[in-house]
């Protein structure tokens, strides 16, 4: 019984370390692997570079697996800190943690490693969950919450923007021709699409007065439809921001069921009901 106590208390240290940030040993366990993180996208970014990687082939190979294996064990400790593995490994960030970590490996055995790079890209997805550690975690949520809350008229939105796309693309294609670079009618809707949101990138354009006229109009209206989204979300963000409805600024994960989103100070999931770490 002694020695299950220990393991248990041993495994609730680490589980705090490692998947909570409201202690000093778990924020200075964040910004290591965040500096990890960090510097493992600027080695596949040097990496990329032809002269750069024929010049220190060596030295980024052997920082590869150096943090390989540093991905490798916080890997396994994350498994081993609770009390449910797979909630873990088949959680969006346990999948993420795996395919950012398997990609050397792979290299290893079946060569490839050019292609791997964005697999291996996927580690800087961890970097949202570091974030949790700073002070801004409760603006983060607002702000989810507000893109959240504005789903469905987003939808709508664009909903409606795609209908516009199929009608205006459809018209250039009758009034510019096949002769004019618009061979069909997705040619149309591809053109329509990049000229409404101001891209342009000159491939098709329109060369009849009327083909003009309309591209003009088309112009004219992308810089309104730009701005919809935004003021639908700055909307339901200002509404969030005079809500009593008590936002989670904490990073409590749930040793037994790995649930977050708790309230500050709470002493139990609201999931499962068991007791959080103190």
């Amino acid at each position: 019984m002694k020695t299950t106590g220990s393991t248990s208390g041993w495994r609730n240290k680490l589980h705090e370390i490692i998947y909570e940030a409201d202690t000093p040993a778990g924020k200075f366990f964040d910004v290591a692997l965040l500096f990890v993180i960090v510097l493992s996208i600027i080695l596949v970014m040097l990496e990329s570079i032809p002269h750069v990687n024929e010049r220190y082939y060596w030295q980024f190979y052997t920082a590869e697996w150096i943090i390989t294996i540093i991905f490798s064990i916080e890997y396994f400790l994350r498994i081993i800190a609770i009390n449910k593995p797979f909630r873990y490994i088949f959680s969006f960030y346990g999948i993420v943690d795996l395919l950012s970590t398997i990609p050397t490996y792979l290299a290893f055995l079946g060569g490839g490693h050019n292609l791997l790079f964005a697999v291996r890209s996927l580690r800087l997805l961890r970097v949202f969950r570091i974030l949790k550690i700073t002070r801004y975690i409760g603006e983060s949520n607002k702000l989810l919450r507000a893109l959240r809350d504005s789903k469905a008229k987003i939808l709508v939105f664009l909903f409606a923007v795609f209908v516009l796309c199929i009608i205006m693309g459809t018209v250039m294609y009758l009034v510019e021709g096949p002769e004019n670079g618009y061979t069909s009618i997705p040619i149309g809707i591809y053109w329509c699409i990049v000229t409404l949101t101001t891209v342009g990138f000159g491939d098709i354009h329109p060369v009849t007065p009327l083909g003009q006229f309309i591209a003009s109009i088309i112009m004219i209206t992308g810089y309104g439809i730009i701005a919809v989204p935004t003021g639908i979300v700055s909307a339901e963000y200002s509404r969030s921001m005079g809500g009593s409805k008590p936002i989670p600024t904490n990073t409590q994960v749930c040793r037994y069921c790995n649930e977050t989103k708790h309230l500050d100070k709470a002493e139990f999931c609201h999931n499962c009901g068991n007791k959080l770490n103190e």
